[in-house]
């Protein structure tokens, strides 16, 4: 396991926890050395420890994704002090759960700037560097909220679905130059984000680790996407292609929203 990423030089966003951190870590058993972005200091600490515990270099970046001057700073903070850049994920995000008829266009705003814009800085901070060498990954971490939309995230899909879109495209139009992208698709993750989420037996949350493996797997077979878990996320994607009120009909008897616990003992 070790040697499947040997001495390639990776940058996460969002590594201080969830997704993010178990990326880092797993990248880092598997032979990377790993820059973690994040906001939280401490948290990134800790996360570079463990990826230091496995023998591995570990750079750590206290930025927001939201600025797009300070990723160009942590993309080339990442370049020197890794002595290069193979790939970058673009994992951080925030999770808004309301329904459509309650949301505020701030509330929007604020969740597109972080999903959607903020990924974008990640992209235009990398893609020069990238292009230069003409080669390189890009992997974003999208949703299967950016596949089907799913009640009452409104904001959130809507996120991931533009991140959706604009991923389709840049992959086409750079993959002539010899760079990869690919996107993560997962469906409901045990993290901070949905820990008040309750969801139902045929969709359970399940490990960081398995979106971990995903995004391994996708960056060495240059997979364009990934769905997480395989089969569930797949049914629901063929369902909705096939007709929009049959894949309606899953997400309600499947109640893929899951049901809010918070407050409740």
């Amino acid at each position: 396991m070790k040697q499947r990423m040997s001495g390639m030089k990776v940058a996460i966003t969002g590594a201080s926890a969830g997704i993010g951190r178990a990326t880092a870590v797993m990248m880092a058993k598997c032979g990377a050395d790993v820059a973690v972005i994040a906001r939280n200091r401490k948290l990134l600490d800790e996360v570079a420890e463990e990826i230091r515990a496995e023998g591995r270099k570990a750079v750590v970046i206290e930025a927001d994704v939201k600025d797009g001057e300070k990723m160009k700073q942590a993309v080339e903070t990442a370049v020197n002090e890794l002595g290069g850049l193979d790939v970058f994920y673009c994992n951080a995000g925030v999770y808004l759960r309301c329904p459509t008829p309650d949301l505020t266009m701030e509330q929007i705003r604020e969740v597109m700037e972080v999903n959607y814009f903020g990924t974008l800085n990640c992209v235009y901070a990398v893609l020069p560097y990238f292009l230069e060498k003409k080669k390189g990954s890009i992997v974003a971490t999208c949703s299967m909220d950016g596949k089907k939309g799913v009640p009452p995230d409104a904001a959130y899909v809507g996120s991931k679905f533009a991140m959706n879109g604009f991923f389709q495209v840049l992959r086409q139009e750079v993959k002539d130059q010899g760079i990869h992208v690919g996107i993560i698709c997962p469906a409901r993750v045990d993290t901070r984000m949905i820990e008040n989420v309750d969801c139902p037996k045929i969709t359970p949350k399940f490990s960081p680790d398995k979106v971990a493996e995903a995004v391994i797997k996708c960056v060495l077979k240059k997979k364009k996407e990934m769905l997480v878990p395989y089969f569930s996320c797949h049914l629901l994607t063929w369902g909705d292609s096939l007709s929009p009120t049959l894949g309606d009909w899953l997400v309600k008897i499947n109640k893929l929203g899951g049901t809010d616990t918070a407050g409740k003992k």
